[in-house]
């Protein structure tokens, strides 16, 4: 008997990604998209898997990653799919792998060796060189990818402590503009960081000027997430206002025990401000961040976990008092020798975490950094954590909802054409699991660890994880940025 489908999904309890209610269907898959849904029971496929009641959901789509080097290095991706990730979107925070037209700095420059400590990987000239890569050598996932600041500065700056000049400007936004003609997707920025501080606003609305054009996005991390969030927040709004582009505000928090409770301020101003412009942001379901090593970050934490250390690796996984102790000297003198390192930092208050999570227009972003010795479990867990832990567990929406918010939601926002949801037509990126058991399995002392309850994951219609290992199946894409003309008054 001949085959109708490629993949024939039976039995499925479907959740679309539109937050519509769940309901009962088969899927069939031919190719790369999705051929047919509702009652398939007639047909066959060539490999068919009987999900008997489970959950088949559009794959879900990281809002936030640091993905960029490791796609070409670990391209089975496997701390992503292994909780269902299908697409991530990288170049985040200002630090992306290209492009780097001249020679990576010797040591590489905080946060950039986040990405890479060595700077080997910062081998590509121009973003168009990069892209070609990720096309020549797909990964196990789709990737739609951002342009970095901090990178550009460091491409085009010999001195990162003051603002650039009209020249210096002037080159960032060439390579700008001809990283969006290469298939960038907008610009991101991390004004927190040493190397972007000095950088003014107008820096910012200058070398943002191309993105327009090309309906790019801004992504920021921003300046300050602590007592002066709000005038962060407003720079931002500023920043994609004057460029004419929507604004993504990455991994919304209130940093430090003054701050806790004030993301019922914060969700009032971005929630009044998107009514004004096109603001969009994302979170991670965690109280703690990860970022590089510094004694100021860690004098504000409660906690403190160190993730790696160049000098000291060793120390990998351990809390940072404790190797002050081991070590005989003060908690500044341990970082110092620990330095170049990295490291997860407790200082964001549960309600704001579930505040901001609950809030309806919030993505999820795992931030998830894949080259820490010992990372931070929301690398491997953030999605089946709030699937799990917030969803189920918590009661802090309903399924749909959590789906939502991990895929059409956030495909809209990145403009991800028939991605993140489920229909007919649709690019065929499933994540298919089990509602009552999904949880995330990594924590802070055992960080790598696959989620737990996710049995299959395709992407656009190849089997990428199941039987809880990768296939080796790598039919990843480079994704670009399309927006309806309807949507870009909205997005």
């Amino acid at each position: 008997m001949q085959n109708n489908f490629d993949l024939l999904i039976r039995n499925a309890s479907i959740v679309d990604g539109t937050g519509a209610p769940r309901f009962t269907g088969d899927i069939g898959i031919r190719g790369e998209r999705i051929a047919s849904i509702g009652d398939l029971s007639k047909l066959r496929g060539a490999l068919e898997i009987d999900l008997a009641g489970r959950i088949a959901a559009p794959g879900f789509i990281d809002a936030h990653t640091h993905d960029d080097r490791y796609m070409l290095s670990n391209p089975d991706m496997a701390p992503k799919v292994s909780q269902g990730v299908t697409t991530v979107i990288g170049g985040n925070c200002g630090v992306s792998l290209a492009p780097m037209p001249r020679p990576i700095p010797d040591p590489v420059t905080p946060p950039l060796n986040l990405l890479d400590g060595e700077g080997e990987w910062f081998r590509f000239p121009s973003f168009a060189a990069y892209l070609d890569a990720l096309r020549t050598q797909p990964a196990a996932t789709n990737c739609a990818m951002l342009v970095g600041h901090t990178t550009l500065r460091v491409a085009t700056m010999d001195d990162l402590t003051r603002p650039a000049n009209a020249a210096e400007i002037g080159a960032m936004r060439t390579l700008v503009d001809d990283a969006m003609r290469a298939g960038a997707i907008g610009v991101s920025t991390g004004l927190f960081y040493e190397p972007a501080i000095a950088a003014p606003t107008e820096e910012i609305i200058e070398i943002c000027r191309p993105l327009k054009e090309f309906n790019g996005l801004y992504c920021t991390h921003m300046r300050d997430e602590a007592d002066r969030v709000i005038d962060s927040l407003e720079e931002s709004f500023r920043i994609g206002r004057e460029a004419g582009v929507p604004v993504v505000i990455s991994h919304h928090k209130l940093v430090g025990q003054a701050n806790y409770g004030r993301s019922e301020e914060t969700l009032s101003f971005i929630e009044k401000n998107m009514a004004r412009q096109p603001i969009c942001l994302d979170c991670y379901p965690y109280t703690a961040g990860s970022t590089i090593l510094s004694a100021d970050r860690a004098a504000t934490s409660t906690r403190v976990i160190v993730s790696w250390s160049k000098t000291l690796p060793e120390y990998a996984g351990q809390d940072l008092a404790d190797i002050a102790q081991k070590m005989g000297v003060s908690q500044d003198e341990a970082v110092q020798r620990l330095l170049p390192a990295g490291a997860i930092y407790f200082r964001m208050d549960e309600s704001d975490v579930q505040r901001i999570l609950r809030f309806d227009q919030t993505m999820i972003g795992s931030d998830g950094l894949p080259h820490d010795a010992a990372p931070h479990p929301r690398l491997w867990g953030s999605f089946a954590r709030v699937l799990g832990h917030y969803g189920r567990l918590l009661g802090l929406f309903p399924l749909e909802t959590a789906v939502h918010k991990m895929t059409g939601l956030t495909a809209k926002n990145f403009g991800l054409k028939d991605r993140g949801v489920l229909k007919e037509g649709a690019f065929a990126d499933l994540t298919l699991f089990d509602a009552d058991t999904v949880d995330e399995v990594a924590t802070y002392e055992k960080p790598i660890a696959p989620a737990r309850g996710i049995d299959t994951v395709i992407v656009n219609g190849a089997v990428v994880w199941r039987d809880g290992r990768p296939t080796g199946a790598r039919p990843g894409r480079v994704l670009a940025r399309e927006v309806d003309s309807s949507d870009k008054e909205m997005v």
